[in-house]
């Protein structure tokens, strides 16, 4: 019988996404996250020959795990915005994307939250990503007129929620997944009526 083996670049494509996976859940990991180059490769079964054919450096690695997962977030929040027929309903399905990432992942919201804080080589990656989420909720802000009162508005929901949402992931934060969206909803109606 004779098999296709998949291409070269196909091929390079799957470990590198495999590195990056690998990536996500040692970032992301609940306690103490370890990334150097090596842990990246047992976890992932490659060897260094494979890691460094994708990653220049343990740091170039970690930036790109960072970026992947904050790609996701804003793809999954796109998305969400794009199903919703009403300002409300937008609302809703923007917050249940977010959590969905979040809770469902907590690696990946790890990353995305947490890691720039405790992870050197991100320095200000959340801050860069931030004006990205604030530019979604502004576009959403239109009851106000104000146009520097909806750029703080907006910081300010965003400032929030991340804190909510970093509080869920390290466990001070302890309420049930519909208390806290239904909390992050009303925080949002809030900020939006003028």
């Amino acid at each position: 019988m004779n098999t296709v083996r998949p291409d070269l670049d196909q091929r390079r494509r799957q470990r590198r996404t495999r590195l990056l996976e690998v990536g996500i859940e040692l970032l992301g990991a609940a306690e103490n996250p370890a990334v150097s180059v090596r842990a990246a490769c047992r976890a992932a079964g490659l060897t260094e020959r494979y890691f460094y054919e994708s990653f220049a450096d343990r740091d170039t690695y970690i930036r790109e795990v960072y970026e992947e997962v904050g790609e996701r977030a804003r793809t999954a929040l796109v998305a969400a915005v794009e199903q919703a027929s009403s300002g409300t309903e937008l609302a809703e399905l923007a917050i249940r994307a977010f959590v969905a990432l979040v809770l469902d992942h907590p690696e990946a919201g790890r990353v995305l939250l947490l890691a720039p804080l405790r992870e050197p080589t991100l320095g200000g990656r959340g801050l860069a990503l931030a004006p990205n989420f604030v530019a979604l909720v502004q576009a959403q802000l239109g009851a106000v007129d104000d146009p520097d009162e909806r750029a703080l508005r907006a910081l300010g929901l965003v400032g929030a929620l991340t804190s909510l949402f970093i509080g869920y992931l390290d466990g001070t934060v302890t309420v049930p997944r519909e208390r806290l969206i239904r909390h992050c909803l009303d925080l949002m109606a809030r900020t939006g009526h003028p």
